[in-house]
This record gives structure tokens, C-alpha cells and sequence, in this order.
């Protein structure tokens, strides 16, 4: 194992940045492409994030209303990449993939549940 990860040059400061962030829009590219749900969630969140600077009232309100957004991608995009993993190994049904992607699925609901519990509760605030 060694053998084959010396054969690769270690990447280090500047490049290395550069790297990661050319494989980070890759990442974002495959799921806007292959994900309707992450582009879905994606479109919401740039309709709402404009939304959370006029209906927070502080810093802090703006800040909670555009967090749970991105953690809402944030979870879809690693969802996404456990679903892609256990298609990569198998496409026979097996009990632990099953599980694996709903959990993964899970975890986007309680996103998505805490999203609505944040932008709710401002919400009501704003208004009441």
C-alpha cells in the first residue's frame, strides 16, 4: 500500500489549495448534475439567504437562518456521497446499504427539520 501512495507527489501550500479547490467544484458540479435534490435544496437556499437579511433582525438571526441552510446542503452533499459509495460497491440489495442510506437520508430530514424550527421561530418573532 505504501508502494502505490509513494508513487503520488505530495502536494503542499499553494497548490495544494488549489487542488483541493478544483476538486471541491468538481464535487459541487457532480451534484448539481446528478442530485435533484441538492439542486432543489441549492435553489432554496439562494431564494431564502437573500430573505434571512431582512427578516433577521440581528447579526446573530442572519447568521442562524443562513447557517442552517448550509448545513442543509452540507449533509445533502455527504448523503449524496455515501449513496454514490454504496452504488459503487454494489447494486445488489443488501440489509447495511439499505441502512447506511437511510440514515444518510435521515440526516438530511433532521436538517431540514431544523432549518424550518429556525426560520419558523424567526419568523414568528418577526411578525408577532
Amino acid at each position: 500500500m505504501t508502494d502505490f501512495i509513494s508513487k503520488f507527489p505530495r502536494r503542499t501550500g499553494i497548490s495544494r489549495i488549489l487542488y483541493a479547490t478544483v476538486y471541491s467544484l468538481r464535487g459541487f458540479r457532480s451534484a448539481w448534475t446528478n442530485e435533484s435534490a441538492f439542486r432543489q435544496e441549492a435553489v432554496l437556499a439562494a431564494v431564502l439567504i437573500p430573505s434571512a437579511f431582512w427578516l433577521g433582525q440581528t447579526a446573530i438571526e442572519q447568521i442562524l437562518l443562513i447557517a442552517c441552510l448550509a448545513l442543509v446542503l452540507i449533509v445533502e452533499l455527504l448523503n449524496s456521497a455515501i449513496e454514490t459509495t454504496i452504488d459503487r460497491v454494489g447494486t445488489e440489495l443488501h440489509p447495511l446499504s439499505g441502512r447506511a442510506k437511510d440514515m444518510g437520508s435521515a440526516a438530511v430530514l433532521v436538517s431540514l427539520l431544523l432549518t424550518l424550527f429556525v426560520w419558523a421561530t424567526i419568523l414568528v418573532q418577526h411578525f408577532a
